[in-house]
């Protein structure tokens, strides 16, 4: 008999719809499935990518204050919402200067937790603007990763605001400068689609892979 075939990753994403809102790690429910947990800063973009990964306006919620967010929120994707298989994770934004230092702190050790705990975390998404890619604490988030031999989509957003030539010199040097294994670097916009199939192609493939 042969095998049914895999949801092509349009169906996938078309389909994904809000589970719930987490004050905290503990409240984000079950730890079965496979999901992929997207991080960035405050102003990086990462809202805007979600929706133009997920192809809907306002799946995950913009804010014109950077910072605002500070809830856990869970998609499921392939038409399912509680008890989903495939799940995107948005984490709170970082980095935002107006937030206190104990909030930045308990923040990141809520992040090393889980990264290093989360059993069914596949992969991560860093979402960062290509015209500041490469913080300290965008780099942080690349290494919890790696530290768990996690595979990281390192999203350089908002390339409509630069050049082709820009766009490229920059992707070639963040690749230059952070050879770190499982990392791939690659530019991104929501406002033109750049690279949003093939975004998509990368996060169906982890996840896909992860329940085989």
């Amino acid at each position: 008999m042969s095998e049914s075939p895999r949801p092509r990753p349009a169906r996938l994403f078309d389909s994904a719809s809000f589970i719930k809102s987490a004050p905290r790690l503990e409240a984000i429910g079950e730890d079965d499935g496979a999901e992929v947990a997207f991080a960035g800063r405050s102003n990086a973009g990462k809202s805007t990518a979600l929706n133009a990964i997920v192809g809907q306006k306002a799946l995950a919620r913009t804010s014109r204050t950077p910072g605002r967010t500070q809830m856990i929120n869970l998609f499921g994707l392939g038409g399912e919402t509680e008890g989903a298989r495939f799940r995107l994770v948005d984490l709170p934004g970082y980095g935002y200067a107006k937030v206190p230092e104990a909030v930045r702190r308990a923040w990141g050790e809520a992040m090393a937790q889980y990264f290093a705990e989360r059993r069914s975390l596949v992969g991560v998404v860093v979402i960062m603007d290509i015209r500041h890619p490469a913080k300290a604490l965008d780099l942080q988030m690349l290494e919890y990763a790696v530290a768990r031999g996690l595979p990281v989509l390192a999203l350089l957003t908002k390339a409509d605001k630069l050049g082709f030539g820009q766009v490229k010199q920059t992707v070639a040097r963040m690749r230059r400068e952070h050879p770190l294994p499982g990392v791939e670097w690659m530019a991104f916009s929501g406002a033109k689609g750049t690279n949003v199939r093939e975004v998509r192609e990368v996060i169906a493939g982890w996840l896909e892979s992860a329940v085989d």
